[in-house]
């Protein structure tokens, strides 16, 4: 199983029915045989520009894990989904993930003093 993130833009209007959007996004990564190791949602931002009549999006970002096979079929079912606006999955490099885990450890604190 590779890690990947998948970041997802959800319609706007679909605000009201958030939970429902995510989990059949939820659902499509777990029947493709992976899991959602963490899942954040920074909420409702201003797009840089606009997407489909768009001008805002509900961000969500996933780190997942998924077996080989899974990406395309994640990727065919996102392209066809009212839901789902815009969606990223990359896959995520292990060794640039603990040099920046390093680099964040090194760096002093707001506040302190090196």
């Amino acid at each position: 199983m590779q890690e990947y993130e998948l970041t997802v833009l959800v319609h706007p209007d679909r605000e009201s029915e958030l939970e429902k959007a995510l989990t059949t996004v939820r659902d499509l990564v777990t029947t493709s045989g992976g899991k959602i190791v963490k899942e954040d949602n920074w909420g409702k931002k201003k797009l840089a520009y606009r997407i489909v009549k768009q001008d805002f999006a509900i961000y969500v970002l996933m780190d997942v894990e998924l077996p080989a096979a899974a990406p395309l079929k994640i990727s065919n079912a996102l392209n066809i989904s009212d839901d789902v606006i815009r969606y990223l999955l990359v896959k995520v490099d292990a060794r640039e993930r603990a040099k920046l885990e390093a680099a964040k450890k090194n760096q002093p604190e707001e506040g302190e003093e090196e």
